[in-house]
């Protein structure tokens, strides 16, 4: 229980931050955070609830992560839905919260709110086949950073940097494309809130995030050095 306790606490400030500086402070050109920020934010919150939960519960944060893991070897099997619930209920949760912020606002509009989107939803225009292929790309390495740095033989204290770096890159890279999931909770948490053509598109971010992550868990597990 402490560790879907953790996670459920992790995904509600990983979508309470990365999300909450694209709802309420990327609207505003003379903050001048801009999709730059709106990436390190994300990879900010992972960085901080690595240090803070990592300990408990592995601070997975993500459904794809967690069968990316499991594929790899690295979590068990029984786990696996448990963590999969915590992350979506916390995802929807800070998700709760950023909307009651967000209409606090004379005048506020849910419109995208943050959700992920292809084609006419894209931020760049891009097509589904190109949401696809991304969210799978992206997934596939922000696996392979994970189980590369949480390795036993990797250097000591510093996986919760390696995978925030990651993250913010992988947002540097794919917020134009698809606004960035990479992350079936928060794609949920969001789309659940914007509604309509978020949720009829909701199954791009569950399948290419979990392809991806099962094709590194894979790859890793073949390619992983000797624990000793």
């Amino acid at each position: 229980m402490k560790k879907l306790v953790a996670e459920f606490v992790g995904t509600l400030w990983l979508v309470l931050g990365g999300c909450g500086s694209a709802v309420l402070a990327a609207a505003y050109p003379q903050l001048g955070i801009g999709f730059a920020g709106v990436a390190i934010a994300f990879g900010l919150t992972v960085v901080t609830m690595a240090y803070a939960i990592g300990h408990i519960s592995g601070c997975h944060l993500n459904p794809a992560v967690s069968v990316g893991l499991w594929i790899g070897g690295r979590f068990e099997r029984k786990e696996l839905l448990p963590y999969i619930a915590a992350q979506v209920l916390g995802g929807i949760s800070g998700a709760a919260i950023l909307y009651l912020i967000a209409s606090g606002k004379a005048g506020f509009v849910t419109g995208g709110f943050a959700a992920n989107g292809y084609g006419e939803h894209s931020p760049g225009g891009y097509s589904m086949l190109a949401a696809l292929v991304c969210e799978v790309v992206m997934t596939f390495m922000f696996l392979i950073i994970i189980l590369g740095a949480t390795h036993p033989k990797a250097p000591k204290g510093f996986a919760g940097l390696a995978i925030g770096l990651g993250l913010t890159l992988i947002h540097l890279i794919s917020i134009p494309v698809t606004n960035t999931s990479v992350n079936p909770a928060r794609s949920t948490s969001q789309a659940i809130f914007a509604g309509g053509w978020a949720l009829d598109q909701l199954w791009l971010f569950w399948v290419a995030p979990i392809a991806g992550a099962i094709l590194a868990g894979l790859l890793y597990k073949f390619m992983s050095p000797v624990e000793e």
